[in-house]
């Protein structure tokens, strides 16, 4: 893969991101199962790593303090993004309050001074993204009675980006 065409599949997996916003945090519980809750991205100008805030003494976050491997999977408007990765709970009163909105007031108590609150950061080591032509969901039906009666794929974009 080029320098170019990396830059423009990560630009994809940002636009993706960056209209999606809500995500699928899964991660191993202490039983080995997979479990996923959903997660509001806070920064949108995906560089590899992705933030959410959390409470400290939530069972996702003592969970990711020891088993940090996870997957991000968001699902927007006929384009989907899975970021595979390593998460860290990092303790930053000031990036908390930068990131604070009137919608983690209504998640999150005590507002960002409260030690409880913290940053999940994820560090994706790749990105695997699909996206589906024309995107809406009339045209992804319409691509989809052409495939049925053409008998042809319906071909989408997609790739996986190492970051």
């Amino acid at each position: 893969m080029t320098e170019h065409d990396h830059a423009e599949h990560v630009e994809k997996v940002r636009e993706i991101i960056r209209s999606t916003r809500i995500a699928l945090l899964s991660h191993v519980d202490d039983h080995g199962r997979i479990v996923a809750k959903p997660m509001t991205t806070q920064e949108v100008d995906f560089d590899g790593t992705v933030r959410f805030l959390a409470e400290r003494h939530s069972d996702q976050v003592q969970g990711l303090l020891r088993r940090p491997a996870v997957n991000v999977a968001y699902s927007g408007d006929g384009a989907w993004v899975s970021l595979a990765g390593t998460a860290r709970v990092v303790d930053d009163v000031a990036k908390i309050k930068e990131l604070w909105n009137t919608f983690n007031a209504a998640w999150l108590e005590g507002g960002p001074e409260n030690p409880d609150n913290v940053i999940v950061e994820v560090d994706a080591e790749t990105a695997e993204y699909w996206d589906a032509p024309g995107g809406s969901k009339v045209t992804q039906v319409a691509n989809l009675v052409k495939s049925v009666a053409t008998g042809r794929r319906v071909q989408g974009d997609s790739a996986v980006v190492d970051l």
